[in-house]
């Protein structure tokens, strides 16, 4: 760790990725100790919420100091001396990475994953790795090894996962935002237990190479951050922009209170009827007509990952190999995979595709499908089971049984907060988009936030903050 500290006169706090570039634009900031404070931010949430696997002073201030040659010689790229965390499932040049799993450690990957390249080219800084579930299998990002990851909120509580260290990191205040993986709500799921935005796009929309695959026809490479705008700024590296027009007025909210088994607890129900209520103020909000839509595609998409996930294991491991180091409950799993038989494969993905036919139909009377994200506030540490109203089963289908069905269909989703009183754990509201509408989702649900956190929603970015140049703000 390094001894450097930032002066009083650097101590900024941004509120969010575009106001740290308007300061670091203006010299407020230097990106050295703007990065100083998110490697000391992440040092203490390390301590106290066990959020980072690892943190890279070296690497991070020297790319600090090529941003701030860059100011310099105004010639800063889009996202110049920004620092974000990486989810320890992705690969990053010199930094170790190992996926969660005590199988992997020492593991020094010698080339970035495809999306920290992309955005480190665009002058984004790792400044280090967020914790996951071993190999992401899992909503609570527990390890045995490592110790769990907590939430900030409340730290009886997980933080959801099994991007949970990312958004852990993120309501924390060590970084404004940061990239996660997807397969069943690991981006979304965290980012509602702990109060912070995540964005899961298009399936393929965002690139995978050097990602460690759970599950890869339902994988998804997924952004956080504190706010939508950070997750949309980070997106634009991308091409997914937010289109240049007020259409989003006009659009048609298709309104899913509950899936079934899992009923909505007494606190979400509340959080989410009230939301509703004041949608209806701007967006003609109609029921949607979901009658048997997702009866069997939970039980499908525990089949896939169970099948691929055992694919992918026993390509690269041995049983000797991961009895000695993985952990009983990926080794359960994996005995579980020995189990199945192509046929059960091939029915859970017959039972995907028509998933995915039926939602499209639902969808051509909707712009966006609007629903919670997660049924209830986060469990506690340790807890197996959840039980809601006359509901009880386990913490995994209890959380993703609201989310895992977008990544069978490989619709964008994504989660942002929902107000709440003090001392009350968050709800958050899930948005749905048809495929490739990523930008108009993430225009929707800015002004979505903004309708429910400030009473009214706001102007439409313009263009030249599209391109990642200064420009007019959101008011």
């Amino acid at each position: 760790m390094s001894g450097l500290h930032c002066s009083s006169a650097q101590i900024v706090h941004p509120t969010g990725l575009r106001d740290a570039l308007d300061a670091l634009a203006a010299r407020r900031i230097t990106a050295t100790a703007l990065t100083e404070q998110a490697l000391e931010r992440a040092e203490a949430c390390k301590q106290s919420l066990n959020a980072f696997a690892a943190i890279d002073w070296d690497r991070a201030l020297k790319a600090a100091a090529e941003s701030e040659r860059r100011y310099g010689e105004n010639r800063q790229r889009r996202l110049e001396g920004l620092p974000i965390a990486i989810k320890d499932l992705i690969d990053t040049k010199g930094i170790e990475t190992r996926y969660g799993s005590a199988a992997c450690l020492g593991h020094v990957p010698r080339a970035d994953a495809d999306i920290v390249k992309a955005l480190m080219e665009q002058g984004a800084i790792v400044i280090g790795k967020t914790t996951t579930h071993e190999f992401a299998w899992g909503v609570t990002t527990a390890s045995d090894r490592f110790g769990d990851t907590l939430n900030p909120l409340d730290r009886t509580r997980i933080p959801g996962g099994s991007s949970g260290g990312a958004a852990a990191a993120i309501a924390h205040g060590a970084v404004i935002a940061g990239v996660g993986t997807d397969t069943g709500g690991s981006v979304r799921i965290p980012a509602a237990l702990c109060g912070v935005v995540g964005f899961k796009p298009t399936f393929g929309a965002l690139p995978s190479g050097g990602v460690f695959p759970l599950a890869p026809s339902c994988d998804h490479v997924g952004l956080l951050g504190k706010k939508v705008d950070d997750v949309a700024m980070l997106a634009a590296t991308f091409h997914i922009d937010l289109p240049e027009s007020d259409a989003w007025l006009s659009a048609r909210l298709g309104i899913i209170r509950e899936i079934a088994p899992v009923p909505l607890s007494q606190e979400i129900a509340s959080a989410f009827d009230s939301a509703i209520e004041q949608l209806e103020q701007t967006f003609a909000c109609v029921q949607a007509g979901t009658s048997g839509l997702f009866d069997t595609v939970y039980q499908a998409f525990a089949n896939i990952v169970l099948i691929e996930g055992g694919i992918e294991h026993f390509r690269r491991s041995d049983w000797d190999v991961i009895a000695a180091h993985y952990s009983a409950e990926t080794i359960e799993r994996l005995r579980r995979a020995e189990t199945m038989d192509l046929r059960a494969y091939s029915a859970s993905q017959q039972t995907g595709r028509k998933f995915a036919a039926n939602l499209r139909e639902v969808m051509s009377d909707f712009d966006y499908l609007v629903l919670p994200t997660c049924p209830c506030v986060a469990p506690h540490v340790d807890v197996d089971t959840v039980s809601i109203g006359g509901w009880t089963g386990t913490v995994r289908e209890a959380l993703m049984t609201y989310t895992a069905p977008f990544n069978v269909a490989g619709f964008p989703s994504i989660s942002i907060p929902l107000p709440t009183r003090d001392g009350i754990l968050p709800a958050a509201l899930q948005i749905v988009a048809k495929p490739g509408d990523d930008g108009a989702l993430l225009q929707i649900a800015h002004q979505i936030e903004l309708i429910l956190h400030l009473g009214s929603p706001g102007r439409v970015i313009s263009e030249d903050i599209q391109q990642g140049e200064q420009g007019e703000r959101y008011r």
